[in-house]
């Protein structure tokens, strides 16, 4: 049986949402994977719906959302449904709902110097089979500086500062570019570059990308494998989770 996913483009039109959302679409549907991709956040409304996809790609920055819709999303992926996506599309979505923050990893705060900065991607290299024989590469685009949950584990870096501005009084630092993490059974994959879909359309950032799509979209088969489920990490009582 074929896999399933869900893209969900919109919000900010200068991230090329839809570009972004028909790149993702294709890796997908070149690995098998039955992609369906929808421009309205009410595609996160059926419960049940996200729980039986095998995937989750949210491609939508800056936007608004009920909470309850990032609730179905947080269970579905909890239960085992992956997710995955990158740049400003799944780490600066929703600025005002932490969960969906606490559920993807991190949010984004600043990238200085704008469009257009030239700076190294650093591979962790043994980090994850997912970075096996990628080496570092350069990029010339937006440099995301994220807030970053310490849980993450992170395969790729980038040095800062790049550009000078007042965070340089802090010296040098190394903020994470990809990572992958857990939530509850569930896979999450993040890559901060793609600020336009020619970034992640070619070379090593979309290897990196197709990889990381792919392996999202196998965490219920590992969930299983590993004998996890929601119920494995569910708390007695949910209030005060977030």
């Amino acid at each position: 049986m074929s896999k399933s996913a869900l893209i969900v483009w919109g919000g900010w039109d200068g991230h090329e949402p839809d570009k972004v959302a028909a790149l993702c679409a294709q890796i997908l549907r070149d690995a098998g994977i039955t992609a369906e991709v929808a421009d309205s956040l009410d595609a996160f409304a059926d419960a049940d719906r996200l729980a039986a996809l095998d995937l989750i790609v949210p491609v939508w920055t800056m936007g608004t959302i009920d909470k309850a819709l990032v609730e179905n999303v947080s269970e579905a992926v909890a239960g085992g449904t992956g997710l995955a996506g990158c740049h400003g599309g799944m780490c600066d979505a929703f600025r005002d709902q932490v969960l969906w923050q606490f559920m993807t990893g991190a949010n984004w705060v600043a990238h200085p110097g704008g469009d257009g900065v030239d700076y190294r991607v650093n591979i962790r290299a043994g980090s994850s089979p997912l970075v096996d024989g990628i080496g570092d590469f350069d990029v010339s685009s937006e440099q995301y500086y994220l807030h970053v949950d310490p849980a993450n584990e992170v395969l790729a870096t980038t040095r800062f500062p790049t550009t000078r501005w007042y965070h340089s009084a802090n010296g040098e630092v190394d903020v994470p570019v990809v990572w992958t993490r857990r939530w509850g059974a569930g896979r999450v994959y993040y890559n901060a570059l793609g600020h336009k879909a020619d970034v992640i359309d070619h070379g090593p950032a979309l290897e990196l990308m197709r990889r990381g799509l792919l392996w999202a979209a196998e965490s219920k088969a590992a969930a299983r494998a590993a004998g996890l489920s929601r119920d494995t990490f569910a708390a007695a009582s949910a209030k005060g989770n977030y």
